[in-house]
């Protein structure tokens, strides 16, 4: 019993991870990253990269420009359609990277599902809200998506790897927030 808590846990870890892939590609593995070389979280075997200096510099650099690029205008747009490919494979990387002890036949299929479906939706989701931010306020709010797209990929992250389920439960209220639409009222006749 206490491996299934443990893969469970890791699971959790893994797809929170994945889902904060979805607002910045670089940055949650820069805090997975970060935590695993502080000794915070472990890794699974063949992910150990991710916790070197080097891995380290390069995604605080890559995180760096992929911040501060979604605030200039016209370029935001184009870095959606770019990062959807990026943020699928971050997703795979990031919570593969967390199923420690999980032998493959189990982490990889978890990993690529669900890691990668997850971090696909809240990438769509973003990009969609970013259009309809561009549409209805002519690009104006765009700084203020690009703003909580950034805080929503650290908080994810970091409750992903302090406290797991409710970072799943943060997840899920924040798609739902930003995936609601509002229906048009209707026009009695």
């Amino acid at each position: 019993m206490p491996e299934a808590a443990e893969w469970l846990t890791a699971v959790a870890i893994g797809i929170g991870l994945a889902a904060a892939t979805g607002f910045r590609v670089f940055l949650p593995l820069l805090i997975a990253g970060a935590a695993a070389h502080w000794g915070v979280l472990p890794l699974a075997d063949g992910f150990q990269w991710l916790s070197t200096t080097g891995a380290l510099i390069a995604l605080a650099t890559a995180s760096v420009v992929e911040v501060a690029a979604y605030y200039i205008p016209g370029l935001d747009h184009l870095l959606d359609l770019l990062a959807g490919p990026a943020a699928l494979a971050a997703g795979v990387v990031a919570s593969a990277s967390v199923m420690v002890d999980m032998p493959p036949a189990v982490m990889w299929p978890v990993a690529i599902i669900g890691g990668g479906g997850v971090a696909a939706v809240t990438k769509l989701t973003s990009a969609l809200v970013r259009a309809k931010s561009g549409l209805f306020t002519a690009g104006l709010a765009n700084p203020l998506v690009a703003t909580g797209e950034t805080v929503g990929a650290v908080v994810v992250a970091l409750l992903s790897i302090v406290i797991p389920i409710l970072a799943l439960v943060t997840l899920l209220i924040c798609l739902i927030v930003l995936g609601r639409r509002r229906k048009a009222p209707r026009i009695q006749t």
